[in-house]
């Protein structure tokens, strides 16, 4: 503020030794028009070099500012400070960027920035390595013509990056890479690209192994199970020694049978990916489909079934694996309670409507709370005993878990020994379509439920 006030001061003195010059001369007029004129001439000439410094030197850093005074000089110095500050802000940020692009060409995943037009601005080596990217030869290039594979263009513009993305590497089919994006900015993208040919090929073995290891059991589980069922057809005709033997050999080959069915499915759940486009169907009719069906085959049990599920609703999922899923939990429900007792289904919106319950509630015998944790654990048993009597594979909830993770979903756990059982499977609300919104939970047809346990 000082500077403003010298200059004013000295243009003041400028006008008051004109104006004495002028009235010395008897035109003081003329003198304050010469005195003007020369002081706008000085800052013209500042103002000139003060362009040549700028033009000569854009970053008003690699030079000195010319010398001045007063103003002109405040004017300089603080130009010639900003660059300096700028220049010094510049550096810091090229250095991180430096030291983040040296630190990324350690990696061993291909780190690559994409523009809102689908265009490559920058990768790493390993860009270099996986895809076959060279600088400045693609640099500006659309990746989709680079990546030349429909799976990989469809994901690309898609914009659904929830799940990631397998394909063999560009010119080597020997080698398999995950494509994973993010979304940042304004629409620019972040893709990542492991080799993940190591982790493929112990999939498809594990893949391989089951299925060879099921195919080489089933075949004797089935002709074992077929004899002996014949043999069971004229029981009549056999010693009573042989009978309990024989009804014990059709009990285990029935649920040797089982297991290999269940594991060849669980095997599928963990390799499959979870199919894009997953169809809304109506939850009631699949609800009630259920119950048919697990009322047929436990007819003789004499259960109760009920079900309750607003008509309207749907839910965005594979049908075939979420009848699956809520088959097995009725039929568990069906095969642990008691002659006449109740089972009932229910389907609604659960809290604040933030999640959606489809709900299996028994009256059976219940689970003990320290074996809940472990139940969707593969061959875990609460009774070993009990779980041979009703054919139990000890596989069942580790493939509703499954099912449930390829749905977004988790399952809930709710038993105590001797008071019954619910398990709640819990879907975001973003898949239900139909009527929403909070709705109160119904009443639970069993009183004095325990609370619940997450089981994830």
């Amino acid at each position: 503020m000082h500077y403003w006030r010298a200059e004013i001061l000295r243009l003041l003195l400028v006008l008051a030794v004109t104006a004495l010059i002028g009235w010395l001369a008897g035109n003081i007029p003329a003198a304050l028009l010469v005195g003007v004129t020369a002081y706008l001439t000085i800052n013209y000439l500042q103002l000139w070099r003060l362009r040549n410094w700028l033009k000569g030197n854009p970053s008003a850093i690699q030079t000195e500012p010319p010398e001045s005074f007063g103003l002109w000089g405040e004017v300089f110095d603080g130009i010639y400070k900003l660059g300096r500050q700028e220049q010094k802000t510049r550096d810091y940020l090229e250095s991180i960027i430096r030291k983040a692009q040296e630190s990324s060409s350690a990696l061993e995943i291909a780190v690559i920035m994409i523009d809102r037009e689908g265009s490559l601005v920058w990768w790493n080596l390993a860009g270099t390595r996986l895809l076959g990217f060279e600088y400045p030869r693609d640099q500006g290039h659309p990746v989709t013509n680079l990546v030349r594979d429909p799976r990989f263009s469809q994901y690309f513009h898609d914009a659904d990056y929830s799940e990631s993305l397998k394909l063999p590497a560009p010119g080597d089919n020997s080698r398999t890479l995950e494509f994973e994006i993010a979304l940042f900015g304004e629409r620019e993208r972040l893709m990542i690209v492991r080799d993940v040919t190591r982790l493929h090929r112990m999939e498809l073995m594990r893949e391989d192994f089951v299925g060879n290891v099921s195919h080489e059991l089933g075949t004797p589980i089935t002709v074992i199970k077929g004899y002996v069922e014949n043999i069971m057809d004229n029981v009549r005709d056999l010693d009573e020694k042989w009978r309990k033997p024989l009804r014990q050999m059709l009990q285990q080959s029935t649920r040797m049978e089982n297991i290999v069915r269940d594991l060849l499915m669980l095997t599928a759940l963990e390799t499959k990916e979870v199919k894009r486009q997953q169809k809304p169907f109506n939850i009631r009719q699949l609800i009630q489909e259920i119950q048919q069906d697990t009322e047929q085959v436990y007819q003789s049990r004499s259960h109760e079934f009920d079900f309750s599920c607003d008509p309207e609703l749907e839910i965005v999922g594979d049908r075939a694996e979420l009848y699956s899923a809520l088959t097995n939990l009725a039929q568990n429900a069906a095969k642990y309670t008691p002659d006449r007792g109740a089972i009932r289904i229910e389907a609604d919106y659960a809290g604040e409507g933030e999640v959606f319950e489809i709900r299996v509630i028994d009256n059976g015998i219940g689970v003990e709370p320290q074996h809940i944790p472990r139940l969707t654990e593969r061959f875990y048993r609460v009774d070993v005993s009990r779980s041979s009597e009703t054919g139990g594979t000890g596989l069942g909830l580790a493939i509703v878990k499954h099912i449930l993770m390829r749905h977004d979903a988790d399952l809930h756990i709710s038993s105590e020994s001797g008071n019954g059982s619910t398990f709640s499977c819990r879907f975001p609300a973003e898949r239900i379509r139909g009527p929403g919104g909070p709705r109160p939970p119904a009443q639970a047809p069993f009183p004095d439920q325990p609370p619940q346990i997450n089981v994830h």
